[in-house]
């Protein structure tokens, strides 16, 4: 397989898998039938990096050593921290009051701030065409984004801010890892950034009462197993094939992974009864051909 075709289908993989994970942890913190609460966003977002930690614990400390190798524990816990700690508790807070298709594409920021990190901060070069094909794409978010009122709830700018900010925070997790950990295989980068926020994710569970909802909840179990999925599958596996994608890629074209995420959030939505209008299926278009025109039909012309 070539490596191109192969990049594309990593990126679809992953699309489907990230798409899901609004669903996840909608599921984590609401029991569908009854729409009681089962663990609180707190919890979910702490057990979500407790689980991921875990599961990645034996390449942490297999890796252990690269963290002292010049500047990278600084990075690397960056990534830690930007990449999953804080983004893991901004969404879940988010998706308190808005729905997972909503979250879903509210996500799709995070290729237009990786876009102007890469070129103010770490100096990208960029062609006219890779920028028509992001403002394309943006404009598509942009017709998601007021397509979607049907799909939130009654959140506020709060929920909605807290998703812009954690896609910043994604941003800057990704360009670090492109540009300042170049040549750290991508599982060495992925355990060890999550080896540096166990010890908080781990106090965290506990101080957030994680283990009492274990025990007192009747729908525990039911919750348990959506964040488990979402911690094993959705965060340690997902992000070790992202940060592999971003070592075999671009920044840019890694980061397109969020253009398709919307696509597979609403579909999804569809399925445990959200609606999808046809504005909505046109707006998923218009973000698919920005994707397109971005690593395509981009040439070596400097903006």
């Amino acid at each position: 397989m070539q490596k191109e075709t192969k990049n594309w289908l990593i990126l679809f993989v992953l699309a489907c898998v990230w798409g899901s994970s609004f669903f996840l942890m909608k599921r984590g913190m609401k029991f569908p039938e009854t729409g009681e609460l089962i663990f609180n966003n707190l919890q979910v977002g702490a057990m979500r990096m407790f689980i991921a930690g875990i599961v990645l614990l034996p390449f942490a400390l297999k890796f252990r050593k690269e963290l002292f190798v010049q500047k990278r524990f600084l990075w690397i816990s960056i990534v830690g921290l930007l990449g999953n700690f804080f983004p893991a508790f901004l969404f879940t807070y988010a998706e308190t009051e808005l729905s997972s298709g909503y979250a879903g594409m509210l996500n799709s920021f995070v290729p237009i701030f990786t876009l102007l990190l890469g070129y103010f901060i770490f100096k990208q070069e960029l062609t006219k065409v890779q920028l028509i094909g992001v403002s394309v794409g943006a404009a598509g978010i942009i017709l998601l984004m007021l397509s979607g009122s049907d799909l939130s709830n009654a959140g506020g700018w709060s929920h909605k801010a807290a998703i812009v900010l954690a896609t910043l925070c994604y941003a800057i997790s990704l360009n670090t890892i492109k540009y300042k950990l170049k040549g750290v295989k991508p599982l060495a980068v992925t355990s060890l950034a999550f080896g540096v926020t166990l010890l908080p994710a781990t106090l965290l569970t506990f101080i957030f009462g994680a283990h009492t909802t274990m025990l007192t909840n009747q729908h525990a179990v039911f919750g348990f197993i959506h964040i488990f999925i979402l911690g094993c599958v959705g965060t340690a596996l997902a992000v070790i094939v992202f940060n592999h994608l971003i070592v075999s890629s671009t920044a840019l074209f890694a980061s397109s992974v969020t253009y398709f995420i919307p696509v597979v959030a609403v579909l999804i939505g569809l399925l445990i009864g959200e609606s999808i209008s046809l504005f909505q299926v046109m707006a998923m278009f218009v973000v698919l051909a920005g994707v397109y025109i971005a690593n395509y039909l981009g040439n070596k012309q400097k903006v």
